[in-house]
Formats: structure tokens, sequence, C-alpha cells
């Protein structure tokens, strides 16, 4: 290794890699448009809810309401919206805000090592660096989940303030307020097997602040759940019932309202945590392999293993899921990787491989070459070449993403709608069509359309009073 190469990991560059990283992740926030189905449905969402003002219950379209996910990510991206506005950006900016805050946060488990090091290590997961401009109620789970795992370790601490037996059940409270009830399956197992395997489970009772603590989570969640119900009405027993048992016990579930098929095979989690989590999956295994035998004296280190495995163990047996779910293993990966990071010889080599992936995938950004890739999945171009005084429609079905970049003003219509319209109307319209949908129209239809833009999942045509006849 030469001196140049050794001089780039010196520890004062750290502060440089790390917001770096956040500036990279904020110039893709910013230049790419919301991408179909998740994140333009999460952002559609949100900008209704700015919109209608409607901060009780989200809706997936106008009277739609959505039942699938607790508000507290939806509540971040609406507010987001209503002080700066619909850009993509901004939607997102309360997931890059997030990221920042955890990986800056995550320095108090340092050690010897540089203050940036475990915020380094975290925004270089792929998994996690994505999410830091995704919107999705995930990363928000995930940190709900990192201050409850974080708090309980600090509670059991000798001399510990009571503040982080409080802030666990703010944790759980707002673990409910994030993606429900998982919260406490992600999270109360691996602490339970912790404190039976540490004799912990007496001294971890006796710390707890039961009654303050299960009345602050109450007091977080409960009223929203009570409000949801109240103003639309059959929301608990979907939510509750058919979320969090039919959708993962039930592969022939029918009863989802808004999910995507997701069937995947048995164990593929596994498969998600270690490619989401490259270069430095293969770092976890090798660590885990030398160190298994000081598991037994190092309580921090077994305490980050059980965090880490839980939830893809949990997972193993489903098979509706997505990668995502491994999102909150990112946080004890890179706090077990930080621990051992004084061992670690190969350690630049890691740092080198992950820092210069998003840097790759920057150029390739603005280099153009990605373009055709992002605005395939996306309506952005299309909706948008077309005059906003136009009325506009999508045959059989709308697009989140065109949803979210008219404003809500695209309509749904099927074809007798559409061939009625054609017949009938003293206006020109816009009409949005699938490429495959194309294809099944008569001809007579085909040419009273006129193309306006297109790409490969479909285009956008105008109709024009005269060419009506």
């Amino acid at each position: 290794m030469t001196k140049n190469y050794t001089f780039l990991w010196k520890e004062k560059s750290y502060p440089i890699y790390f917001w770096m990283l956040v500036f990279i992740r904020g110039i893709f926030n910013y230049s790419l448009p919301l991408m179909d189905k998740t994140e333009a449905r999460y952002g559609e969402i949100a900008r209704i809810m700015a919109e209608t003002s409607n901060w009780v219950v989200p809706h997936i379209d106008y009277g739609i309401p959505f039942w699938a996910k607790p508000p507290l990510s939806t509540w971040a991206s609406a507010l987001s919206i209503s002080l700066f506005g619909t850009h993509a950006f901004f939607v997102r900016l309360p997931y890059l805000l997030v990221a920042v805050g955890l990986g800056l946060f995550l320095s108090r488990y340092k050690k010897e090592n540089s203050f940036y090091l475990p915020g380094i290590i975290l925004l270089c997961l792929p998994e996690f660096y994505l999410h830091a401009g995704v919107v999705s109620t995930d990363l928000f789970l995930s940190v709900c989940i990192g201050i409850m795992m974080l708090s309980f370790w600090e509670a059991m601490q000798k001399q510990s303030k009571h503040f982080w037996g409080y802030l666990f059940f703010i944790g759980l409270g707002l673990g409910f307020l994030a993606k429900g009830p998982i919260i406490a399956l992600l999270t109360l197992p691996p602490i339970g097997l912790w404190c039976l395997l540490t004799h912990n489970i007496r001294t971890a009772l006796e710390k707890a602040p039961w009654v303050g603590g299960l009345l602050l989570t109450l007091g977080i969640a409960m009223p929203w759940y009570l409000l949801a119900e109240h103003q639309s009405p059959g929301f608990l027993n979907y939510f509750f019932v058919g979320e969090h048992f039919e959708r993962y016990l039930n592969s022939g579930w029918e009863g989802d309202k808004y999910g995507f098929p997701k069937q995947q095979p048995l164990g593929i989690v596994w498969g998600f945590l270690i490619l989401f989590l490259l270069p430095w999956s293969v770092l976890l295994i090798r660590l885990i392999y030398k160190k298994s035998t000081l598991l037994r004296t190092d309580s921090w280190a077994l305490f980050l293993l059980l965090w880490l495995l839980w939830t893809p163990l949990f997972f193993t047996a489903s098979k509706s899921l997505i990668h995502p779910y491994i999102l909150p293993c990112t946080l004890p990966a890179s706090l077990f990787i930080v621990h051992f990071w004084k061992e670690i010889k190969a350690k630049n080599t890691y740092l080198t491989i992950s820092l210069l992936l998003p840097i790759l995938l920057l150029f390739v950004l603005l280099s153009g070459w990605a373009k055709p890739l992002y605005e395939n999945n996306t309506d952005q171009q299309l909706v948008s070449s077309v005059d906003t005084k136009l009325p506009i429609y999508s045959l059989d079905y709308k697009t989140y993403s065109s949803q979210f970049y008219t404003q809500g003003r695209i309509k749904r219509m099927d074809q007798k709608e559409l061939e009625q319209k054609i017949r009938d109307t003293s206006s020109s319209f816009a009409v949005r069509i699938a490429a495959k949908r194309w294809k099944e129209l008569p001809k007579d239809i085909q040419n009273k359309l006129i193309l306006i833009k297109e790409h490969q999942k479909g285009g956008v045509y105008v109709f024009k009073e005269n060419e009506k006849n």
C-alpha cells in the first residue's frame, strides 16, 4: 500500500467522507423522480395529506383511505411538502435528515475510533444508503427499533439515567405509529434472549419503568389508532388482522387492498441480507466466525449479533417479503463492525469499495446513462409533457407517479368511457395508456389519438377537437 493511499484513510479525513456520502445522496434525492410503485405511492399519500389537511387518516386517492400502514413517515413527508413544496427532494428530505441524524448519533458507540466512523459504515451499507432517499415506512421503523434497542442497552448499564428506560417505551410508541406491532416482534425477542444468555432477566425487569413507560407508549400510539378507526371504520380489523396475520401466514390471502405480489422462495431474506450489505456482509460473516468464542464474555457484541440476526430469522419462513425488510439489520451490522474495527486488517479495502460505489453511481447519473432506466419506472416525463390546461385521464388504472405529478388531476377511465369521450366530446383531452393496452385498442381509436410522449411501459396521447372527424 502506497503512502498516498494510506493518507486517504487518515481519521482526519473521515468527516469529509461522511459529508461527501450525504451530499451525493442529496444529489440523487434531487435528481431522481419518485418511482412506481412503492415510492410514488407513499409520496402521493403524503401529498394528499398535505393538500387536504387530513392528518389522521392517510388516503391513497381522494376518498379512498389507506389502511395498510400507520402515518409516522407520511406525517414527515407531508410536513415537508407543506413547508417546501412537492419536489421529490422535499418529499424525501425527512429520510435524508433522519439517516444523517442516526449516523451522527451512532458516534456514541465509536469506542476509540473516529467520531464519524459508525456513520460512514452505516451509510456505506447499500440497503441503508438507498433508504436515505426512498419514501417508505421502513427507515422510520428501523429508527424506532434502534431507539428501543440502544436505549435498552443504555438502561442496563450501571448508574444509568432513568431517561433511557422511558426512551425505550417512547421508541415502542413511535414504532406503533411507524409500522405497527411489528416493532415489538422485532425487538423484544432478541432483548429477551440476550437477557437469558447473560443472566440479566431480573435486572431488566427491575430497571424498566413499567407503569410510566407503558403509559407513555399508550399515550403516543393509542390516540391515533382510536381517531383513525372513528374516522374510517374497519381500519383496526384490516390493519391488525389482515396486515399482520393474513399477509404473512396466508399466502393465498386475497384481502390485500394495496399490496403487490411479492411471493419469494423460503429463506430469501438471508440472500437479501448478504446482497444488500455488500461488501460488508463478507466482513460480517468473517467476524462472526472468528469472534464466536468471545461472545460469551463480550455482552455488547452478543447484543448486536442477536439484534442483527433476529430480523432475518423472523422472516425466514415468510414468502411475502421484499429486501427493505432487512433494513433494521443495518444498525447492529455497522456497530458490530465498529466494535472490532481496530482488528480488521483489510479495513481500507472495504472502505474504498464502499465509497467508490456511490461515486460511480453518481457518475452514471450525471452521464445520463441511467436516464432510460429510471424514466421507464415513473410517469413524471409522460404527464409533464401534457398541457396543464388539458383534462388528463389514464386508461383502466392510474399509476401513483401519474397521480403525484399531476397533483391528483388525472382520472381513471375504461375503454367504453374513452370511446364515448372521443365520440361525444367537444374539447381536447390527454390520456395515459399502458404499452400493452395500446396494442389491444381498435385501430379507429388509435387513429384518433396523437402520441405526445412515451416510454417502455406506456405513453400519453392527446385527442384534439379538430381530429374528431
